[in-house]
């Protein structure tokens, strides 16, 4: 019996291992995501950008993330979910190191778009691979841990640009992205790659020593029967995923895409050392310190909303985490558009903006990827989940792409307001439209949305 234990122990240890090592995709999508903020007030004045610069040099990567969410599936079905995650890692690498070197604009820009595309295969890639590959009754925690590395990478490239903001090092804030990626080449080659890959490419030896290892004490050739039932269910086509009955799952997934950037989230991951200097921290250094307070409780929250999701439903999260955004945004835009609290700006906008990203770290920040996780039948699942990413990807880059713009032509407070009218034209959308899920198998979502093929039918459930 204590070996038994401590065989169900050491594999246990091996299932984290690889769920870390995995994870680290993450943490390369956040840190790469969120460095820029702070290393652009110091590119903007190397390369004398203009504001259209500016928004080209962030959003750039967006475009490339557009690119690998749309191929990654292909990708990694082709060639496996391990080495699409190694290759994965190596464009990582590139792409920090070659924006660390930059002498002019364009090699910066060709460097990010190739950080980008990591990005976007990275954020298919890396769930899918933990999901595969995790035991069932740690699947849900350890694809979540996914997620939380996220934040975690935005929260420590905050921390890289403040340590570095006192020199102007910004190479260096880019370079440093190279670490965690070497580290992910290096640990995914020791990795296996997951059992339903291999048995999709008729590798049962294979797949049954590696479900083995995962699942001691367990017997495997069930799952492997249940892997090739799954595997033997043709996949829809594209014309399936357009079927009437299906049209409302597919315009709610898209339109919470839309609200998930339009209410402004990555305005405040990508610019928000910017946005505190609107208010008045004229220190570069200050600014991004504050903006590192930002990401930590975007790390925090998201820890609740893990813990919540499952309790509260999802959507009564929505509510409560887009009547904070709100109310945040439009007491934000009015701080900025009143002169009586023009003293009071920079405290007023540091608590706005904490609210607004603690109100969306509960909200629409983990509820969009798990509802069109829920909302999809199996047959045309990764299609439809495919649209909602891209959709994603493409309005996230329009936010970033036009947000200095949009300063310049309504005003900060204008902004800010226009961001806070979204959240609420997203509350009546989700009230009206999207179903709640909490505690809904797949299979009564699916029934429930076959009987109610309208969009207000679906959202009763």
């Amino acid at each position: 019996m204590e070996g038994c234990c401590g065989g169900v122990k050491k594999n246990s240890m091996f299932i984290y291992l690889i769920s870390v090592i995995a994870a680290l995709a993450g943490l390369l999508f956040g840190y790469d995501t969120g460095v820029i903020s702070g290393a652009i007030l110091f590119v903007k004045e190397y390369f004398h950008l203009s504001s259209v610069g500016v928004e080209m040099v962030v959003s750039v990567v967006l475009l490339g993330a557009v690119a690998g969410a749309a191929t990654s599936g292909a990708v990694a079905d082709g060639i496996g979910r391990r080495k699409t995650i190694i290759i994965t890692a190596i464009l990582f690498s590139v792409g920090a190191l070659g924006s660390s070197v930059s002498d002019s604009v364009g090699v910066l820009v060709a460097c990010r778009l190739l950080i980008g595309l990591a990005i976007g295969v990275a954020s298919y890639t890396a769930p899918l691979y933990l999901s595969e590959v995790a035991p069932p009754h740690l699947r849900g925690g350890l694809v979540s841990l996914n997620q939380l590395m996220i934040t975690i990478g935005i929260f420590a490239s905050y921390m890289v640009d403040y340590a570095l903001s006192g020199n102007n090092e910004w190479r260096w804030m880019f370079g440093l992205g190279v670490i965690p990626a070497v580290i992910l080449v290096l640990g995914m080659i020791f990795l296996p790659e997951t059992p339903r890959w291999l048995i999709s490419k008729r590798k049962k030896e294979a797949a049954l020593k590696i479900l083995a290892r995962v699942n001691p004490g367990r017997d495997v050739t069930v799952d492997l029967s249940e892997i090739e039932t799954t595997l033997s269910q043709k996949e829809g086509s594209w014309k399936e995923v357009f079927q009437p009955w299906l049209r409302p799952a597919l315009i709610v997934g898209i339109m919470l895409a839309f609200f998930q950037q339009v209410t402004g989230i990555n305005t405040v991951i990508y610019y928000a050392p910017t946005i505190f200097q609107f208010a008045g921290f004229e220190s570069a250094k200050v600014s991004i310190l504050a903006t590192a307070g930002i990401g930590l409780v975007n790390v925090l929250m998201t820890v609740v909303a893990v813990w919540l999701l499952d309790r509260l439903g999802r959507k009564p999260l929505l509510y409560i985490g887009l009547v904070g955004m709100a109310a945040s945004l439009g007491f934000l835009g009015y701080a900025f558009q009143s002169a009586a609290l023009s003293g009071a700006v920079k405290w007023i906008t540091v608590a706005s903006l904490v609210v607004y990203i603690a109100s969306f770290a509960i909200s629409l920040g983990p509820i969009f990827w798990l509802i069109i996780a829920e909302i999809y039948p199996l047959h045309v699942r990764g299609r439809a989940m495919s649209m909602a990413t891209v959709a994603n990807w493409l309005f996230n880059m329009l936010v970033a792409a036009t947000f200095l713009t949009l300063i310049e032509k309504l005003g900060k407070a204008g902004t800010f307001w226009f961001f806070g009218i979204m959240s609420v034209i997203c509350i009546a959308f989700s009230w009206r439209y999207v179903p709640e899920t909490k505690g809904r198998t797949l299979e009564e979502i699916e029934a429930h949305l076959k009987k109610n093929t309208g969009m207000r039918g679906f959202g009763s459930l």
